[in-house]
């Protein structure tokens, strides 16, 4: 590579600089000397010991000002809470949804959006979901008497849930959402026998 002049000229200004600043530490040193044969400002013969002046003590008969003021720390009360508790919003007032007589104690009836579908495509789903659930249901069979370990047991318990829930679903007439919950089911149970 070839340097330009700006190059070369700054290689040569900073070269100078080094050389100067070598230059005058180099005559500093020579200047101020060894220290062991420089004199000292002050001889140690002329040092004086000086002792501390004695305290003077006083009788306990005579009435002497406290020389130091009572000083008496006065701490403020501790600041308020930095936030303001406000009151909670009042509740709307609703009437509980009863329960059917048909639906277990712990579980609420819930309204649920059925689709309208006509009685084949309804025969379809039901029958495509009952496809499902048993394939699900085989394939947890085929796993009943095999040990699981962690992950598989979790699967195994998805499984459940979801043809529990697909059950439910048929149930309650909404055949497109048990069918999903059956393949769901199917699809978890097919790789759950796959990894045991």
């Amino acid at each position: 590579m070839t340097e330009t002049f700006a190059q070369a000229r700054n290689t040569v200004m900073r070269n100078l600089a080094l050389m100067i600043f070598g230059v005058l530490g180099c005559a500093a040193l020579i200047v101020s000397g060894c220290a062991a044969q420089r004199k000292h400002a002050i001889p140690w013969s002329t040092a004086v010991l000086v002792r501390p002046a004695a305290l003077q003590r006083f009788s306990p008969t005579e009435n002497v000002e406290d020389p130091l003021p009572d000083l008496r720390m006065e701490i403020p009360p501790p600041p308020g809470p930095l936030a303001v508790a406000r009151p909670a919003p009042a509740r709307p007032h609703s009437v509980a949804p009863s329960t059917s007589q048909t639906a277990p104690a712990g579980k609420l009836d819930t309204p649920q959006i059925v689709p309208d579908l006509s009685s084949r495509e309804s025969a379809s789903l039901q029958r495509e979901t009952d496809l499902s659930l048993g394939a699900a249901q085989r394939n947890l069979a085929a796993t009943a008497g095999k040990t699981l370990n962690a992950t598989q047991s979790d699967l195994a318990s998805k499984v459940r849930s979801f043809i529990s829930d697909a059950r439910e679903a048929g149930r309650a007439g909404d055949w497109e959402r048990a069918r999903e919950l059956a393949k769901k089911a199917q699809i978890l149970s097919e790789e759950l026998t796959g990894s045991v």
